[in-house]
């Protein structure tokens, strides 16, 4: 291989500027969305492509928001997230396939101390040098979970039939990352 070939483009996510959101139902009748503020990561490219090499990403679990603190010091607890024994959410990549515009990222996803695989489909949004000179890119990835797979099981039934909260769990990832090197 040729030296360019093996030289690899390191971009850290911008956490200010990268959304971790999550919709699931509740209560039968409707979507509830919530997020995770403390979010770390990487994206590594090659030299001049846009299509990602390797995504690596961390969340603090206690970070959940949903705009309800009861919900959340609920889901911040053994119930769901466990976060005193579980605090990071963690993300690795194990195959990226496609074309910048559309690609999936199948990948090892830990919640709860469980690890199960998943694919996410994504897009690259853009580059851009901003106003400090910094080179940045942007991508979006969506997929589902079933939060069960995880351990996340508990649950309410409702008298009229149905449960408190849906098994299916929509990921949407808006992500802002910024050159760290060049290897």
């Amino acid at each position: 291989m040729t030296a360019q070939l093996q030289e690899q483009t390191l971009y850290t996510v911008d956490p200010a500027h990268t959304t971790a959101e999550f919709i699931v139902r509740h209560l039968m009748i409707t979507k509830v969305r919530g997020r995770f503020t403390a979010v770390e990561g990487q994206v590594e490219l090659a030299p001049g492509s846009e299509l990602p090499r390797s995504v690596r990403a961390s969340i603090d679990a206690a970070s959940i928001d949903t705009r309800e603190e009861q919900r959340d010091a609920h889901l911040r607890s053994a119930d769901f997230f466990d976060v005193e024994k579980f605090p990071q959410l963690t993300f690795e990549s194990t195959r990226i396939d496609g074309t910048p515009d559309d690609f999936t990222i199948d990948g090892k996803l830990t919640i709860h101390g469980v690890t199960r695989d998943v694919t996410l489909d994504g897009s690259f949004e853009g580059r851009v040098t901003d106003p400090w000179g910094g080179e940045r890119v942007g991508y979006t990835a969506q997929g589902k979970i079933n939060r069960k797979d995880f351990g996340l099981n508990w649950n309410a039934a409702l008298e009229a039939g149905g449960v408190v909260v849906g098994d299916e769990v929509r990921i949407e990832l808006n992500v802002e990352a910024v050159l760290a090197r060049t290897q």
